[in-house]
């Protein structure tokens, strides 16, 4: 052990969150790696160079570094979320989407609108994930109903649920790190409605340009289904050339195929190698994977003359036990039969990290990928050894029984075309019971919330509204481990100063001793930080700090807080910035610029409210 002076372990902190920073921005390894990566580094850096106090107690041993691991606030947010993911499985709030059952296309628009309001005040109250996850194949029946582009609304959703979270304690998770932190560091944790008017305000005015001014902005693009369906644009998909494929022996003339006259072939994957056009002098041989570029009608041509590619390996094998008739049924099974639907994965979603030749798919549900989208991008190769994301879309083929199975998969949302009657199901009415005692029982203080949150979680468990296994699936990875990470890091910057140093750095700019000015700068920094990182490590990492200036200024550190608060939940430039961003890339068709253009005003505009706020609320 060396022993080094308290700036030599300032500095490496700084340097450490700085590379965090980098690392989670770029997204070059994945976040749960860099966050083990932040871990391990504190952890050996704490046992070489311990920070030693008076007494000769290390204040960097593990105990303090590894504490925000078993943190109460985070183990509420874990619950929360089984408790959300209790609420999706039951379909406790199917009852409301019958409100947004029109066919008026003025009507879908103000139904639209409800919908991201309902989804806003909602998210007050209860994880905005599962809300998003719920209203998509809503909103995406609703635009499909009235002929409304979903390009236009989901932003709008994504943006709507982020709002709704900062006007209670409980709103997002951001919100109760920032607690937790501001009670690590000594000072009163926030209550359930600390910041509510501030953040009805703020949600109000985000509002207004989510809901009528966003939607003239963003563009309309047509949905990945309907670039098959219809239009002259090209869908990336895949032939296996079988044993009793016709294509065997079709030869390259002139740079076509003349059994596929209308079809662009991009590669051909044979024996484990790759050809790439030029294909003259090439006939297909059996076993032979085809990546193609298809126009809607080209694709529908090769697939109903090929009605082998529509079939799923289960429905061909039991096709083939049947008798001679049914055999003879089969070789005319007809395009007609089968439906084209998109589902997407959901965060919980078991596939997750497996590739679709893992998984099984065909075997297991009964039906067959045609094509896999990825945030707005086509995947570009041997569709069966692409593994599988949170958010990514599936388009499928398959009967009507197995997407009726599918929607009932809480692995899927089956988006637009597929989603029928949504009936409450038998736990439904539990399930909310259980949801309103917890958030009523925390509102009003009967229970703390990570109390509540954890005795809820448990009752879902032990009613029937979910198993074991959906609950654990409905916790996600990347928060504990981000959240722990962020939480190592703000107490080593806490403890070697590195906190107050970033702090300071803030004062030197004009005027910045003035409260306001402070407030401004602050609430930007934060702002514009959490669309590069993440608005969960964000607010720890930023909360020590606002204590640190608070406590410079001789101001409330609640002031400061809301200010982490409101700045951390401002994630709308970025699809990185939050999950439900993510989770309606794909359905709306949206590019990583939209998400700037469309949230870049929305942070200036929040970012000036806040500001008068502050000055008229806060007396700042």
């Amino acid at each position: 052990m060396i022993a080094m002076p308290i700036e030599f372990h300032m500095w490496f902190g700084i340097i450490v969150t700085l590379l965090a920073v980098y690392s989670f921005a770029k997204e070059k390894v994945s976040l749960e790696m860099t966050a083990l990566s932040i871990v391990a580094v504190l952890l050996i850096y704490g046992q070489i160079f311990p920070l030693n106090t008076a007494s000769g107690s290390n204040m960097l041993d593990p105990t303090s570094l590894l504490a925000g691991f078993s943190n109460p606030s985070l183990m509420a947010v874990l619950a929360l979320l089984i408790m959300g993911q209790g609420m999706l499985q039951t379909e406790a709030l199917r009852p409301l989407t019958s409100l947004f059952k029109v066919k008026n296309k003025l009507l879908g628009r103000v139904a639209a609108v409800m919908l991201i309001f309902f989804v806003l005040a909602a998210s007050a109250f209860m994880n905005n994930t599962p809300l998003v996850i719920l209203a998509i194949p809503i909103l995406q029946t609703l635009c499909s109903n009235v002929s409304l582009s979903q390009s236009r609304v989901m932003i709008p959703l994504s943006f709507g649920a982020i709002l709704g979270g900062m006007t209670t304690l409980i709103g997002s998770s951001t919100n109760l790190l920032v607690s937790s932190a501001m009670q690590d560091l000594g000072y009163e944790p926030l209550g359930f409605f600390d910041f509510t008017i501030p953040g009805m305000i703020m949600a109000a005015v985000g509002f207004v340009y989510v809901g009528f001014l966003l939607p003239l902005i963003l563009p309309d693009r047509s949905s990945l289904t309907s670039q098959l369906t219809g239009g002259d644009k090209q869908f990336i998909a895949e032939i296996d050339i079988e044993a009793s494929s016709p294509l065997i022996g079709s030869e390259c003339v002139q740079g076509k195929f003349p059994k596929l006259p209308d079809i662009n072939i991009r590669m051909i994957q044979r024996a484990g190698h790759v050809i790439l056009p030029p294909f003259e002098g090439y006939a297909i041989e059996k076993g032979d994977i085809i990546i193609i570029a298809a126009t809607r009608q080209a694709l529908t041509d090769v697939l109903g003359s090929n009605p082998g590619f529509l079939l799923s390996d289960q429905e061909m094998e039991s096709m083939i036990d049947e008798d001679d008739e049914n055999a003879e049924n089969a070789d005319g099974y007809e395009l007609t039969t089968r439906v084209l639907a998109e589902v997407m994965i959901t965060p919980a979603s078991r596939l997750i990290d497996m590739s679709l030749d893992q998984a099984g798919f065909d075997k297991q549900y009964g039906a067959v990928v045609l094509g896999i989208q990825r945030r707005a991008r086509v995947v570009r190769r041997r569709l069966g050894r692409v593994r599988l994301e949170s958010g990514d879309i599936l388009l499928i083929a398959g009967s009507q029984g197995s997407l009726e199975s599918m929607r009932a998969n809480t692995d899927f949302i089956v988006m637009a075309g597929s989603i029928k009657d949504m009936p409450l199901t038998a736990k439904a009415p539990i399930a909310l019971l259980i949801f309103l005692a917890t958030i009523g029982s925390a509102a009003l203080g009967i229970l703390p919330i990570p109390v509540a949150a954890i005795a809820g979680a448990m009752l879902m468990i032990a009613t029937g509204c979910l198993n074991i296994r959906q609950a654990l699936r409905a916790v996600d990875r990347k928060i504990y481990l981000l959240v722990g990470a962020a939480l190592a890091l703000g107490a080593f910057l806490q403890v070697t100063k590195g906190a107050a140093a970033m702090a300071d750095v803030l004062t030197v700019i004009p005027y910045a001793d003035e409260p306001l000015v402070m407030a401004s700068v602050l609430f930007m920094l934060v702002a514009i930080t959490t669309n590069l990182l993440t608005n969960n490590a964000c607010a720890i990492l930023y909360t020590p700090i606002a204590m640190n200036l608070a406590a410079n200024a001789n101001i409330d550190p609640l002031i400061f807080a809301v200010v982490v608060i409101m700045g951390a939940n401002c994630s709308f430039a970025s699809p990185i910035g939050y999950q439900t961003n993510l989770m309606v890339m794909g359905p709306g068709q949206y590019k990583f610029m939209d998400f700037m253009k469309a949230g870049i005003p929305l942070i200036f505009l929040l970012w000036i409210t806040f500001i008068f706020i502050a000055k008229f609320y806060y007396n700042l």
